[in-house]
């Protein structure tokens, strides 16, 4: 039985990925820096900061050697660039590109003397593209995009493979909130604002978070290393 740890794994994204891994018969172990508010069947949830570098480094000690990583812990936020405080700019960088680095470094030189690993970072398509009123959160997407790319060159041949998933909107609580959150300032209707924010993404739609789960699986199962795969809604 290979050990997998997701971090962000108690809700959302990350919670639907360690319930697939933990299904295909993976030992999981899920980050997060609150209680899991839904029950984790066949996952042990640990609370840990991943920004915080001790913390990182106790709690992976404890779970042992590390077969697959998948850096799912996020945040987001939004203000026009002249609004955007300091504050702000440090804290998205912290949790969304910090944290994978802290995390990943901690799982990647054992990774390499087994000659064996998978690490899939669940990053955002800001991360491969730019667009008003995100400039901390895109900063921090493409800075985990391109830390990914340097653990997948360092790693190349070995047998251990980094790789990235960028979606769009995925209909997770974040995006929820987001919805609310139009639908309170303009107001429109849910639906509407839904449809608003859909409106925004290349292809007129939030995606769903089985097709990041899917994304994340494929990687997780193939031998394929440097590579980003782009969920923008566009037909399968």
């Amino acid at each position: 039985m290979s050990t997998a740890v997701v971090t962000g794994g108690t809700r959302g994204i990350g919670r639907a990925v360690g319930l697939r891994l933990a299904a295909a018969g993976h030992d999981v172990t899920a980050l997060a820096t609150s209680e899991a508010a839904e029950p984790l069947p066949g996952i042990a949830a640990r609370i840990c900061d991943v920004t915080d570098e001790e913390q990182v480094a106790s709690t992976f000690s404890d779970i042992g050697p590390v077969d697959i990583l998948v850096n799912n812990a996020g945040i987001s936020s939004s203000n026009r660039l002249g609004r955007t405080t300091l504050a702000q700019w440090n804290h998205s960088l912290a949790v969304n590109a910090t944290g994978a680095f802290l995390c990943t470094r901690e799982v990647i030189d054992a990774m390499l003397e087994r000659g064996a690993g998978g690490i899939v970072t669940v990053a955002s398509i800001a991360g491969v593209e730019g667009a008003k009123y995100i400039a901390a959160y895109a900063a921090s997407k493409h800075a985990v995009v391109g830390l990914m790319r340097v653990v997948a060159a360092e790693a190349a041949g070995t047998g251990v493979t980094a790789n990235t998933v960028c979606p769009t909107f995925v209909r997770t609580e974040m995006t929820i909130a987001t919805i609310a959150n139009i639908a309170e300032q303009t107001g429109k209707n849910l639906a509407d604002a839904e449809a608003a924010l859909a409106k925004a993404t290349p292809h007129g739609r939030i995606i769903e978070m089985v097709e990041v789960v899917d994304a994340v699986m494929e990687l997780l199962g193939s031998d394929r290393n440097g590579e980003e795969i782009v969920l923008d809604g566009a037909p399968a």
